[in-house]
């Protein structure tokens, strides 16, 4: 028997008015002519956006939803070079301290997955630099909100830049100069066109990073891998970890799109992968990526009620049996 957790990703479709992810370019901030006033406006828009997180959070809780991606913007505007003199965190620290008090408390599991521009492979230094920027926003969040950095944002490998072995390699080496902050809340994904799932695990292996296996990914980019054989070796990278196994499920939006993420989850598609797997973990972590969010997970759970094999123990977790 295993049990099965789902979560979703940063926006609901249910909670109105709850964008926690409402922005401001660089540009718009250089027509406010007071810095200063313009700096306010940036804060404002991030209590906004934490507050609305904070709706997400509480959302979630009542539909027994305990993982969750939180969105990684924020903060607008935290990691450009010509605000670097802004301390975005210590005008919004009330508001992290209690959503993360609310986190902790109520045994939730969140995480972040960074956007696709953060490139530790990387072979130019201002991208790499970039990269590490951004890191340390998500990892500055986290210390704000308290939550232990371990294994808590999701990246891929990186660019193949036309040669994969030497990316792999360059990866390797750039992780020898990472910070321990950094390097403690990674976790490493198989992608849909570069880094398969052979690939994806021998940096993990190498490195000691979790694997967080994306199916639908693996579905559409392998080289006639069994990822069943492998499962072992996926499951132990976790080893070391203080959190159950994660995985990615998403469906194919059609067999012309097959990469594009579909509205909903194909429950069958679903089964198949965790009908494999039972016995073998006795908690996997599962983030629906699906363009209805939480409708997709409701939806999901509805389903999952009508299957034999599967128990139900709440709004979003449930046993196979």
């Amino acid at each position: 028997m295993t049990k099965v957790r789902l979560g979703y990703v940063a926006m609901s479709m249910e909670l109105k008015n709850s964008s926690p992810s409402q922005t401001m370019t660089y540009t718009q901030f250089q027509t406010i002519p007071n810095r200063e006033a313009a700096i306010r406006k940036l804060e404002r828009i991030a209590l906004s956006n934490l507050e609305n997180c904070f709706r997400l959070l509480k959302h979630n809780l009542a539909h027994d939803i305990r993982f969750f991606r939180l969105s990684s913007k924020l903060i607008p505007l935290a990691t450009h070079d010509d605000l670097s003199d802004w301390n975005y965190i210590k005008p919004l620290l009330s508001i992290l301290n209690e959503i993360g008090t609310f986190i902790i408390e109520k045994k939730m599991r969140i995480d972040f997955h960074p956007d696709h521009y953060v490139l530790l492979n990387s072979p130019k230094s201002d991208i790499l630099k970039n990269s590490l920027q951004t890191l340390q926003y998500h990892a500055d969040i986290l210390k704000s909100l308290h939550i232990d950095l371990q294994h808590r944002c999701v990246l891929h490998v990186g660019g193949s830049y036309k040669n994969k072995e030497s990316a792999l390699d360059r990866f390797i080496r750039n992780w020898g100069h990472i910070e321990e902050d950094i390097r403690k809340m990674i976790m490493l994904e198989n992608d849909d066109k570069s880094f398969h799932l052979q690939d994806t695990l021998y940096l993990c292996e190498k490195l000691a990073i979790p694997f967080v296996f994306d199916y639908h990914h693996h579905l559409a980019n392998n080289e006639n891998e069994d990822w069943e054989k492998e499962w072992e070796r996926v499951v132990n990278t976790w080893s070391h970890s203080p959190l159950p196994v994660k995985m990615h499920i998403s469906s194919p939006k059609s067999e012309k799109q097959f990469r594009h993420h579909s509205d909903y989850i194909d429950i069958d598609m679903l089964m198949k992968f965790l009908n494999t797997i039972v016995g073998s973990v006795d908690t996997i972590d599962c983030m629906i990526e699906a363009k209805q969010k939480d409708h997709a997970l409701f939806r999901l759970m509805e389903q999952l009620e009508e299957r034999s094999e599967v128990e139900i123990i709440d709004g979003a977790s449930f046993h196979i049996k």
